[in-house]
């Protein structure tokens, strides 16, 4: 255990609040290269660590505050010793050198360059980043609390259901666990465990299912808007597919024959590379003759914007919502992902079992148990009453009558 420094200018309170205020720390050697410092501020003073390699290659970070106002409790705020033992912990130049550990804004850089490698979505890190806030991320990540990563995760409430806070949390548990697992000086990951921790009972988010005939209102509106946006909300209503893989579907992908089908392409959600890239959806074969489009390359896109350019992920919100609202329908609770919950349970209420269901939508079994277990039940319990032994009794006995 490294022997820790002694200083009379920092080691007490009093001492440290005789210090003028400064933009200028004050260091004391700590190791070599490496350095603790006391900045001293009117509203009280913060810790800083300093590590150089002796090439000129130096850092300099704010670690914590000082508890010159406040009770040290070993994370946000800092004695003299604690803030000793948090330099030491970050700079642990016997396993990752001098190099500064990265930063949370950094680490969802390199989560990114990740999932475009695993050709997985990057959606999750653009939502991440879009709620991100200056202050956690330029924090290091091995300066993080659970503290501060509960109010922020409590904040996006205001703005979310708690089923997509849940979703960008893990998003950004994803990003923190895989920079830790590339810098040994990371130790704890007891900081986003805890400040990220699920909502309880919020797995269930806005399913909205919709009347066929609202349906057909929404598709029919889409065409009013145009005939290419038409055909995209048809196909959403027809096949249940989520808008990020109708946008990847090429003019090859429609199979137009007798029994016409379209090969959606597989989500990018999920860990790993999936085995199949693409899975049939049966299509009517009115839909299939909408959708074929001559003398255009096999690898083109199917499905079009108005002014002939490929959807991108955020172009259909907008007129959707229009759409909606055209309607009668209130555009916050009726997206276009109610299109794809609507599809699942009209195939489960038909009786399709869930296991076609979910390989028909791209999902598992148990996403499909867990967000529609009770059309499921509904489901079972027609099949079940339709298979119950008839105890009926046909010829009953006449009673012999006492006269």
């Amino acid at each position: 255990m490294a022997r820790a420094i002694r200083s009379s200018t920092l080691e007490t309170r009093s001492a440290r609040l005789r210090l003028p205020v400064s933009v200028k720390p004050t260091f004391v050697r700590v190791a070599k290269g490496l350095g603790l410092g006391y900045r001293r501020n009117k509203s009280g003073g913060v810790w800083v660590m300093r590590v150089a390699d002796g090439k000129r290659s130096s850092w300099v970070r704010t670690i914590g505050a000082a508890d010159d106002f406040a009770e040290a409790d070993g994370g946000d705020v800092l004695d003299f010793w604690q803030a000793q033992d948090k330099v030491r912990s970050l700079a642990r130049p016997d396993r990752a050198g001098t190099a500064e550990p990265i930063t949370v804004a950094q680490a969802l850089d390199a989560y990114e360059a990740d999932l475009k490698t695993r050709g997985a979505d990057i959606a999750n890190v653009q939502r991440i980043r879009a709620h991100m806030t200056n202050g956690v991320a330029n924090k290091l990540i091995t300066l993080l609390t659970p503290r501060e990563l509960r109010g922020w995760r409590d904040g996006l409430i205001e703005r979310m259901s708690p089923a997509s806070v849940n979703r960008t949390g893990f998003a950004l548990k994803a990003a923190l666990n895989l920079a830790a697992r590339q810098d040994e000086r990371v130790i704890s990951r007891r900081a986003w465990q805890e400040g990220l921790a699920l909502i309880p009972n919020a797995t269930n988010d806005r399913n909205v299912i919709l009347a066929d005939n609202v349906i057909r209102d929404l598709v029919a509106e889409a065409y009013n808007n145009s005939r290419k946006f038409g055909l995209f909300v048809e196909v959403a209503a027809a096949t249940g597919a989520r808008p990020s893989q109708i946008m990847r579907l090429e003019v090859r992908d429609l199979q137009d024959g007798v029994e016409p089908r379209l090969m959606m392409p597989v989500s990018r959600k999920g860990k790993g590379k999936k085995a199949k890239a693409h899975y049939p959806v049966p299509i009517s074969a009115d839909l299939a003759e909408r959708l074929a489009v001559p003398d255009r390359p096999a690898n083109a896109p199917l499905l079009t914007r108005p002014n002939d350019k490929p959807w991108k992920r955020s172009n259909q919100s907008y007129p959707f919502a229009r759409v909606a609202r055209a309607c009668g329908q209130d555009p916050a609770e009726v997206t276009m992902y109610a299109l794809r919950h609507s599809s699942i349970v009209r195939q489960l209420l038909a009786g399709v079992p869930v296991r076609i269901v979910a390989a028909g939508h791209d999902t598992s079994i148990a996403m499909i148990e867990r967000n529609y277990s009770r059309y499921i039940t509904d489901h079972a319990d027609a099949l079940v009453r339709g298979a119950m032994l008839d105890l009926t009794v046909r010829n009953k006995p006449k009673l012999a009558v006492i006269g």
